[in-house]
């Protein structure tokens, strides 16, 4: 899909910036021969390496960075965004949705940007806020984890130990989801950093002096968001680490209960060992259901234990 945010006239050259989401080759085409700059391909802007992600050929930069495409950043999708920024044009190129820039992209079906670094700058600041979002809401995600592991009272030992088990595998995918979400965050945040200080060190953005204070504040939002998001990487792994130790904990629980259980049993296992097949006179020697007594004793003896384990919540 392609749009344009044109100037005066509605053609393709005349557009200050252009919006490629998912273009065909023949969309790719169009616009570079509209605007006779070369556009990347996918695979290009997928590039991992610092110098295929921001570079510059004459007055046209080239820059790709990682975009959360919403503000859920364990139930969202990450995509790269690449954008071709010439001082007349700009053209972004991406292959999902991304709602920051569909927030500025319906702007400008009112408020046409001016420049076409204008209208970067705006994407910019676009990205950075809902980036700032999703770590609002990864924060409060984790806060109520948090607050689950150590603030909650258990209802009872018995509930307690039934329940810990699917408890504490529960808390385990929720604090490896967040870890992976903001994993996520902090690749954004990599690339938006790299691209504010390439653009700003590159002199592409001192034409203005609001231009610079806007290029300084994005370049401080993104610090600022970085330190952040340490944080709750810091978060992350302690209630990581939390969640470990309660299992280890319940684990020895369980151990101490059975090791417990098998010292107390045998004395009298060592006692019948010893005295209980010496004797001269068995009541049961000459009782005729003896024999299927003592099976059943055995099966029950051995689902008892069973069936105590299960009420405890240990099988």
């Amino acid at each position: 899909m392609l749009t344009a945010s044109p100037r005066s006239a509605p053609t393709l050259s005349d557009a200050v910036w252009i919006d490629l989401l998912d273009p065909t080759d023949d969309e790719r085409q169009r616009v570079e021969q509209a605007t006779k700059l070369r556009l990347p391909t996918k695979p290009a802007i997928e590039e991992i390496e610092s110098s295929s992600r921001v570079f510059s050929e004459g007055t046209t930069l080239y820059l790709s960075t990682p975009v959360l495409e919403g503000t859920d950043c364990v139930k969202g999708l990450v995509t790269t965004v690449g954008f071709v920024l010439s001082p007349a044009q700009l053209v972004t190129l991406r292959f999902g949705r991304v709602a920051a820039i569909d927030t500025v992209t319906a702007s400008h079906a009112t408020v046409t940007a001016p420049s076409a670094r204008d209208a970067f700058l705006r994407i910019l600041e676009a990205i950075v806020e809902q980036t700032a979002d999703a770590l609002e809401n990864a924060s409060a995600e984790l806060e109520r984890i948090s607050h689950a592991a150590f603030h909650a009272e258990p209802k009872g030992r018995r509930h307690g130990l039934a329940k810990a088990g699917k408890a504490l595998r529960g808390a385990l995918r929720q604090i490896g989801r967040m870890g992976d979400g903001i994993s996520h965050i902090r690749d954004a945040l990599l690339g938006l950093g790299r691209i504010a200080a390439f653009v700003q060190e590159s002199g592409h953005v001192t034409d203005g002096e609001v231009d610079v204070a806007r290029s300084n504040a994005i370049r401080a939002d993104v610090g600022s968001l970085n330190e952040y998001e340490s944080h709750l990487s810091n978060k992350v792994q302690f209630l990581l680490d939390a969640t470990l130790g309660f299992i280890n904990i319940e684990q020895n629980d369980i151990v101490r209960t059975l090791t417990v259980a098998s010292v107390v049993g045998v004395p009298p296992v060592l006692v019948a060992g010893i005295y209980g097949m010496n004797f001269k006179f068995f009541p049961e020697l000459s009782w005729s259901y003896g024999y299927p007594y003592a099976l059943v004793l055995i099966v029950v003896s051995a689902l008892v234990p069973i069936a105590w384990f299960k009420w405890r919540g240990w099988m």
